[in-house]
């Protein structure tokens, strides 16, 4: 099988490419022709000191890696597969911290204390007010006169609300979070100027207003999520600073992504209106799993091999990086029949849009596809003349595949 033709210093990780496209030729012929290839990198230009990673493109790999946490580490480097050139190795480690990057059997402690807020009762709870929520958007964004911007009027706007109404946030205070989280993952793009210490400085904002929300549970109790999460600590619960951090992934996980989701799948459905069209006609229960399928808000992941491993025919030594790139999953022609089809009646539709499966797979799942369906079920109601004026204009990110602005109008 000949070797996959990539330009000289091709990196699937360049905020700069992705700032463009997501490179679905290129993971197309890394899948025919090497789907485990080594990617050179100069040392410290992703933070970290080695010399590159392996990038992993199949369907069947990237659920290998992913199941096999005794393999393959979050823990070790991070999920985080590219940081900027400039942070300091103890920035990177003190982000072991987060759920994200931990192994079990810490992941597993933390993890079944925090699902409790994710369990089908307590989203089925959350779904009225959502939906009211979802009806109240969108009529205010139809009151826009002329075009105007579907993520910041739309998109953004339930992700954010589902997350102050699952853990208490006052409504009130969602534009810090928003802000917050916004600074978090836009560092590599120039429209934010955010540099890493503005990024890590929101971050120590967002895990000091979780904190102080446990410590008022701690004193005062209610009947709230927050309370159930850290009362009674030494019973199995979240210690303050744990429930920082875990509001810190939150406001990742559970904001940008699906709202990056729902920017996706609008453009989605406005490139493709016979698509539209079905879902105002028929309202197929499959169409928010397509929308994560074809959006693929999170590039890529990585881990970190613990010991002399094979994958894909390829030598893993103990200690290299390994990236897994869902967008190139979630295109494979040998699990997805036209894979380069947006078809919002796709079933089945085993795509990693919400992990590869093991101990990450996204604990908000059920919150997130729930949130997709609500809000286009709004969409299609009070507007279902939109139309697109203007194209996207996406994240410069190395691992979120993000939409910062998208005009649409409904002149």
């Amino acid at each position: 099988m000949p070797c996959p033709a990539l330009p000289d210093g091709f990196d699937f990780t360049d905020p700069d490419l992705l700032q463009h496209r997501v490179p679905f030729a290129e993971y197309a012929e890394l899948r025919r022709a090497e789907p485990v290839r080594w990617i050179p990198q100069p040392a410290g230009l992703a933070g970290f000191q080695d010399d590159g990673y392996w990038a992993v493109t199949r369907h069947a790999d990237v659920k290998y890696v992913s199941t096999h946490p005794e393999l393959f580490s979050s823990w070790v480097n991070t999920a985080i597969i590219r940081f900027n050139e400039h942070i300091e190795r103890d920035a990177i480690d003190a982000q072991r911290l987060i759920l994200l990057n931990m192994d079990p059997p810490e992941h597993t402690r933390v993890r079944q204390i925090v699902q409790r807020i994710f369990t089908p009762r307590a989203i089925r709870a959350l779904e009225q007010r959502l939906r009211e929520r979802a009806l109240s958007i969108v009529a205010e964004a139809r009151a826009h006169p002329g075009p105007f911007d579907f993520v910041t009027q739309v998109a953004c706007e339930l992700p954010l609300q589902a997350i102050a109404e699952l853990i208490g946030i006052p409504q009130d205070d969602r534009a810090k979070i928003f802000d917050w989280s916004n600074k978090m993952i836009s560092y590599d793009d120039p429209e934010y100027a955010i540099t890493e210490e503005v990024g890590a400085e929101s971050a120590t904002e967002l895990i000091a207003y979780a904190m102080n929300m446990a410590a008022d549970r701690k004193q005062c109790p209610a009947k709230d999520i927050v309370t159930a999460l850290v009362a009674a600590e030494d019973e199995g619960n979240l210690g303050s600073d744990e429930f920082g951090f875990f509001v810190l992934m939150l406001s990742v996980a559970g904001n940008e992504t699906t709202r990056n989701a729902i920017t996706h799948g609008m453009h989605a459905f406005l490139t493709h209106p016979e698509q539209w069209d079905l879902f105002k006609r028929e309202r197929p229960e499959t169409a928010a799993e397509e929308i994560v399928r074809w959006a693929t808000p999170v590039n890529s992941f990585q881990r970190t091999a613990t010991q002399d491993t094979e994958l894909g025919g390829k030598l893993i030594r103990k200690g290299d990086r390994v990236g897994l790139f869902y967008a190139a999953a979630n295109h494979d022609p040998e699990v997805f029949e036209n894979p380069h089809r947006f078809d919002i009646t796709r079933d089945p539709n085993p795509h990693l849009g919400f992990g590869g499966g093991g101990p990450h797979y996204c604990l908000g799942k059920s919150l997130a596809v729930l949130e997709i369906d609500l809000i286009f079920n709004a969409l299609a109601d009070a507007m279902p003349e939109l139309r697109m004026a203007g194209e996207p204009d996406r994240l410069r990110s190395a691992w979120i595949n993000g939409v910062k602005h998208l005009q649409v109008t409904l002149d």
